[in-house]
């Protein structure tokens, strides 16, 4: 794994929960790979694979299942078996059931350090794999024929070449500036607050999104029957939500989801981040490709960030799978094309739908508000508007790549 050779088929950059990921599926097609990480895995500011909960699809369960890690993920998560949408004051309110869409489950929910655990794991018993981490990219060059990112650490400077060149590094990525792509982003004013607590009742494999003025709260069912929170607050209130102690966190978290899991208490470490959406213009450069948050970042509710860089990472895995079997060249133009057009309608689709719901239930206008219990309501009772959102949700609407279907690349 420590092996640092310079010539690549594919060098991915970024080893959180999608660079891995990729690497991982892309092992079967035989690829000479390097995935270049800054942040070595044990340390606490490694974002990819803290304490946050990550809500997994049916199309991301697939994957998993096809790269034959689904037992070990699914043995430390918490399947999702009814979804319950609600806003706050208002009389309106859906629900969203497996049994009713004929699935064991809607998803799953895993904490990200024990999903990392497995993916790392898995990564270290990968024999064409090589891992260079810590390790940050200076500095790319995108030729006709080869892709160089040039690395600098510890141990001095070292120069990669490769034929596809994989920007995996996140909503701010440095490596998608290096490659030529802007990126349009908008700030929400919001943060994310996100941490565990302890509820009187199991949630039973219940998930709740409650919306708020403030805005929407997500409560996911986790092991041990505790309950993972996404809790959107406005910018300016952030800190002062931050610094208040466990009692008075749970007496407000409290107020904003009411008690349809009775009491709270003992509420975990929390952590914040500002909310942005970020779109890239395009989705690749000569010789490299956009997968992730480097392509699209999203704001967290109805939890689709990480299940749509999974969608990234199995259509360009795809890609990749039917060059190679031909014998060309895994970052020949016609591929990058493929990518691109392939991905496209999925992640727009996503990105208004997100922004869209933040925007409906963000405003406080009288007619807007009746018009969202109107919608909840219609939702739940105009026949064949549910089962179709719930496979928008689900990650199974559209032209779907082999790995999002189940069926392995080789």
């Amino acid at each position: 794994m420590n092996r640092k050779t310079g010539n690549y088929d594919i060098v991915i950059a970024g080893g959180g929960m999608i660079g891995t990921s990729l690497a991982l599926a892309l092992a079967p097609l035989g690829l000479r790979v390097a995935v270049v990480e800054a942040i070595a895995r044990e340390e606490t500011r490694q974002p990819s694979f803290d304490d946050r909960s990550t809500a997994l699809s049916r199309s991301t369960q697939r994957m998993f299942e096809a790269m034959g890690l689904w037992d070990a993920v699914v043995a430390a998560s918490t399947a999702i078996s009814n979804i319950h949408v609600s806003d706050k004051g208002r009389f309106g309110f859906s629900h969203i059931d497996a049994e009713e869409q004929g699935v064991e489950a809607l998803g799953y929910v895993v904490i990200n350090r024990v999903l990392g655990e497995v993916l790392q794991s898995n990564l270290e018993a990968t024999q064409n794999v090589d891992v260079i981490c810590p390790s940050r990219i200076e500095s790319v060059e995108l030729g006709p024929e080869r892709a160089s990112a040039t690395l600098t650490s510890d141990d001095g400077d070292k120069t990669l070449t490769c034929q596809l060149l994989v920007a995996a590094d996140g909503a701010n990525s440095a490596v998608r500036d290096m490659m030529g792509i802007a990126a349009q982003r908008r700030e929400y004013g919001q943060r994310a607050v996100v941490g565990n607590l302890l509820p009187e009742m199991k949630p039973d494999r219940r998930a709740f999104e409650r919306f708020t003025p403030q805005g929407p709260l997500a409560i996911l069912p986790v092991a041990d029957d505790r309950a993972g929170f996404v809790w959107t607050v406005a910018e300016h209130d952030a800190e002062r939500v931050m610094a208040l102690d466990d009692d008075e966190f749970l007496t407000e978290i409290q107020e904003e989801f009411g008690y349809r899991l009775g009491k709270f208490s003992r509420v975990g470490a929390r952590a914040s981040y500002p909310l942005i959406l970020s779109k890239a213009v395009r989705l690749t450069a000569t010789r490299s490709v956009l997968v992730g948050n480097s392509a699209h970042g999203l704001h967290p509710v109805s939890a689709q960030g990480f299940n749509l860089g999974m969608r990234d990472v199995a259509t360009l895995c795809d890609c990749i799978a039917d060059v190679t079997a031909k014998g060309s060249d895994p970052g020949a133009l016609q591929l990058l094309k493929r990518y691109a057009e392939w991905r496209r309608p999925d992640q727009k689709k996503l990105v208004h739908f997100t922004d869209n719901l933040v925007r409906l239930f963000g405003s406080s206008r009288p007619g807007l508000r009746t018009l969202r219990d109107v919608g909840m309501i219609g939702f739940d009772l105009i026949p064949g508007v549910r089962p179709m959102f719930a496979r928008h949700t689900m990650g199974l609407a559209g032209e779907l790549p082999r790995l999002s279907r189940g069926v392995p690349l080789r």
